[in-house]
């Protein structure tokens, strides 16, 4: 099982899912000095007496309140408990390890000033599978709060957790992984749950299944093209050359591999001069859906490398600064952006199934059966309706999630990101892109069902269909629209092995 190592390089999203699915994770040599270094500045701020914050002070609205020294370990615990307030069904177990591993690395940046210990103890149950069961709801983005405060329960023996599939108090978690619990020090409370490790590490798996979504999409838009006998003068190359936005030019290039070879490109394959928006623009739209995939990208690295504390350490001598870097707003808003750009690519896709539709009842013969039960299976129509609502309800997702947090805590916390709502979001827009795109797959599959003994597909198309295919053909006992749909989404969600063609 692969390693990945903490400190030594940026840890990029790719890294974030690696550990998500299960990789190991090591603190670096260098990580470890950071951590070290850092707290030894707060060990010194403690010796100075200077307030500072949720060290020897209170944290929201009791920031100005001094801590007696001897409660300075027990108000990092009780910090935790008080901030476990979340609710709701608890987060998959590859958003919770995305979310541990997030967390250790902003502690490996130094700027949190936790114990050693702390960083340790993420480590350890990464490693050994000691997974926190923490309640999706109830962070608004001001760090992910009851979130990280269900995670560092667990770190201290307390709370629930899933060990070798069983759902077990934390410390008997902690101990049938051979893990010590978590004595907390002063500021390791706050290092724990003032952070926006589920935010950023969700955000990173969800950026990088909206990077998948953008390439099924151009095989869709493909697929749909030659199902329509269609004009492939829009994804040529002088389009990108005229205006050449990156992802435009991605989106250009990897229709152009999908379709290489396609009887489209023969004089006579084009059934029109110039085909219906829905056709014409999928390179702009996909591309603009990578170019906010890349904006999102950028933000959740910088922010997954990042010094995000408050108070942040620096001990080059500046010591500790109260601050506002826990707030994720660039990050947040990327995903609010790209929820809109994944909308624009279903209504794409939705519109074309109109056009498929039209297209196979143009071709159909008279003895085609096309009502479930007959003797011809045709997924795609079936499905059709379903489609739509679909959109209709992914419409209602584009808007934006980070302007609706009202002011709390007496309005010392007047502002706030919403970047778990907006993130939990986007993932449920991107499974709504899927599925429309699963269903016009299927469409596209049954029209060229009623001439594929003479159509030449493309190189990419043609592993599609072939792909499409064998789904149909392995799923023998439950045939419904909806076994089938969901059998073509699984396919999908396999990382596009076995008929991907490109990288674009």
């Amino acid at each position: 099982m692969d390693t990945i190592l903490i400190g030594a390089h940026p840890l990029t999203v790719e890294g974030v899912r690696a550990v998500a699915l299960g990789a190991r994770v090591e603190l670096s040599a260098d990580a470890h000095a950071r951590i070290r270094a850092g707290r030894a500045v707060v060990e010194a701020a403690l010796t100075a007496g200077k307030p500072v914050y949720g060290l020897n002070t209170g944290v929201g609205h009791l920031k100005d309140t001094r801590l007696p020294d001897d409660m300075l370990c027990r108000a990092q615990g009780t910090l935790v408990r008080s901030h476990a307030g979340g609710i709701g069904a608890p987060l998959p177990t590859a958003v919770v390890r995305a979310a541990l591993v997030t967390r250790v690395n902003g502690i490996s940046r130094g700027g949190s000033g936790a114990s050693p210990a702390v960083a340790e103890i993420l480590v350890a149950m990464l490693n050994a599978g000691v997974h926190p069961v923490v309640p999706g709801l109830g962070s608004v983005g001001a760090a992910d709060l009851p979130q990280m405060a269900a995670i560092g329960l667990v770190a201290m023996g307390e709370g629930r957790a899933e060990y070798r599939g069983h759902v077990l108090q934390g410390a008997e978690a902690l101990r049938r992984a051979g893990i010590v619990p978590l004595r907390l020090q002063p500021k390791d409370g706050l290092a724990l749950i003032s952070a926006n490790g589920v935010s950023l590490g969700h955000g990173a798996l969800v950026v990088l299944r909206a990077e998948d979504m953008a390439r099924t999409a151009d095989v869709a838009a493909s697929l749909s093209l030659e199902a329509v006998h269609g004009n492939p003068s829009s994804i040529l190359p002088a389009v990108g050359e005229a205006k050449p936005y990156p992802g435009q030019l991605a989106a250009l290039a990897h229709m152009r591999e999908v379709l290489e070879g396609s009887y489209l490109f023969r004089p006579d394959g084009p059934s029109s001069v110039q085909d219906p928006l829905s056709f014409r623009v999928a390179p702009q739209v996909h591309g603009a859906l990578r170019e906010f995939t890349t904006f999102g990208r950028h933000a959740l690295e910088t922010e997954l490398d990042s010094m995000s504390d408050n108070p942040l350490v620096r001990p080059d001598g500046d010591g500790l600064i109260h601050n506002g870097n826990f707030h994720p707003i660039v990050a947040a808003i990327a995903l609010d952006a790209l929820r809109i750009a994944v909308a624009h690519v279903a209504q794409l896709s939705e519109r074309r199934m109109s056009h498929l539709w039209d297209a196979f009842f143009a071709s159909a013969p008279d003895t085609v059966t096309w009502q479930p039960g007959g003797t011809e299976e045709y997924f795609g129509l079936w499905l059709r309706y379903a489609a739509a609502a679909q959109l209709a309800e992914l419409r209602l997702l584009a808007g934006p999630a980070t302007l609706d947090v009202p002011p709390l805590d007496m309005e010392i916390e007047d502002h706030a990101t919403n970047a778990p709502l907006t993130v939990r979001t986007t993932a449920s827009a991107l499974d709504l892109l899927e599925s429309l795109l699963s269903i016009e797959l299927l469409l596209a599959r049954d029209v060229i069902s009623l001439s594929r003994s003479w159509l030449t597909l493309g190189t990419g198309t043609e592993r599609m269909l072939r792909t499409l295919d064998a789904v149909l053909s392995e799923r023998r006992e439950d045939r419904s629209p909806a076994a089938i749909h969901d059998a073509v989404r699984d396919e999908i969600r396999r990382g596009w092995d076995g008929w991907r063609t490109g990288s674009a």
